[in-house]
């Protein structure tokens, strides 16, 4: 049976360590208030196996503010499945692959723009640059050198719905001073990015992921809507604001909490690379790097914790769960099982390399820090790609002596970020390269 107050007080506690207490003391079926949380492999396998049981629309629906009503995230059934079997091939690896050189050449304009011995808020660093990578790879050069004023356009929105998901509709019917501001820069957004739709239309855009929505055709011809198209396109770039820097910080974090470990990153791709930015090939090459960025988002996924709204009634382990009460599944908790991940707090990247005996292969349900089945957020090669190539320059450019914060301790919230933000001084600057 479980105690519903003890349960609770952990979560509010220890946050999602307090989740993972549960989960030991419980078994896999937590329910707390209005809410049950399925924890564990078998639980994430159950959620992924069975769509039909929930509503994305109903879950996230506190998003479409920023997102639109059409965007993946708030889709559900066959509207889903067919604006993913559309958006999915843009994000093929051989397509990503060829945005790689543009996104070095804004991690090394970022890291261009630091003196040496200057003190940084590495988290606003990050989220401006890979916001800067995300444009550029949605819409090309031409929208991309705009990214800056791009993305402060769609911030305001972001930040609102980030900080007060719950309140998003009052502030909506309010017409708060926060909301006027939210919309209106979504608006502008909006705008631009339906007048970069008809210039792809008319045969005038870069080379990028919008020109591949824009053009995609299913087997039947069908295609994707100018409003869907760009609903698709906010939603990735919500993401990277959102998602993406986070696990850039906790790479940097990581990195730095575990001595030793900056230079053996640094140590190979100086080997691999020289002081050159990555290429796809290169990148299969980087062992130690991937290993980096894929323990890095075991540990700290950006999505800890996922929410869904059962359409109907439905058991599992026993447990009969009713219709509209919110469910929850988690990241954070599945990859800190040591049944699942041995040794599972320690920073091990070498468990991802095959020619390692840490090295076991694991499935969908057991590594899913974007999520899993087949609402597995759709840009994730991407995403992993751009923190792949702003790790690369880092460790060939820089070095970091982050200021103290105290242990490493995360935000309850989504994205999960580190609890005291991430400051240092950048202690070795070389040379720029051109």
């Amino acid at each position: 049976m479980v105690n519903q107050l003890v349960a609770a007080a952990r979560f509010m506690r220890d946050g999602f360590d307090g989740m993972l207490t549960n989960f030991r003391e419980y078994g896999p079926v937590v329910p707390i208030g209005p809410y049950t949380y399925l924890l564990g492999p078998d639980a994430n396998k159950f959620v992924f196996a069975n769509p039909q049981l929930f509503s994305w629309g109903k879950a996230f629906s506190f998003l479409k503010p920023v997102v639109g009503d059409t965007s993946m995230i708030v889709s559900d059934g066959a509207e889903h499945k067919r604006r993913r079997g559309l958006v999915q091939p843009a994000f093929h690896h051989r397509h990503v692959n060829g945005y790689l050189s543009a996104l070095a050449r804004d991690a090394d304009a970022l890291i261009d723009g630091w003196r040496d011995g200057q003190h940084l808020d590495l988290g606003v660093e990050f989220r401006r640059v890979l916001r800067r990578m995300s444009v550029r790879s949605l819409f090309g050069d031409r929208i991309g050198e705009q990214a800056d004023r791009f993305g402060d356009q769609l911030a305001a929105m972001i930040d609102l719905v980030e900080q007060q998901p719950l309140f998003v509709d009052a502030h909506q019917a309010l017409r708060t001073r926060a909301w006027r501001r939210a919309l209106a820069g979504k608006q502008e957004t909006d705008r631009q990015i339906i007048a970069e739709i008809a210039r792809v239309r008319a045969g005038d855009a870069d080379n990028g992921v919008l020109a591949r929505l824009t053009n995609a055709r299913d087997e039947d011809g069908a295609v994707l809507s100018d409003v869907e198209i760009r609903d698709q396109a906010v939603g990735l770039i919500a993401a990277g604001f959102s998602a993406v820097s986070s696990a850039m910080t906790w790479i940097v974090r990581t990195l730095t909490d575990n001595p030793g470990e900056w230079d053996l990153a640094r140590a190979e791709v100086t080997r691999v690379l020289g002081d050159r930015p990555p290429t796809g090939e290169d990148l299969t090459k980087l062992v130690r790097v991937h290993g980096v960025v894929q323990e890095t988002l075991r540990l700290w996924p950006p999505t800890a914790i996922s929410i869904r709204i059962p359409t109907r009634d439905f058991t599992y382990e026993g447990k009969r769960i009713r219709a509209g009460r919110r469910v929850f599944y988690s990241p954070y908790v599945t990859h800190r099982l040591a049944e699942v991940w041995p040794d599972p707090e320690r920073f091990m990247p070498e468990r991802w390399d095959p020619a390692h005996p840490a090295y076991r292969k694991h499935g969908p349900h057991e590594f899913l820090p974007f999520g899993g089945g087949p609402h597995r957020c759709v840009g994730s090669t991407l995403a992993v790609s751009e923190l792949a190539v702003l790790l690369t320059r880092l460790l060939v450019r820089v070095t970091f002596q982050l200021a103290p914060s105290g242990p490493t301790e995360a935000t309850k919230g989504v994205p999960i970020k580190p609890k005291n933000g991430l400051h240092g001084t950048v202690t070795r600057l070389t040379v720029s390269i051109p």
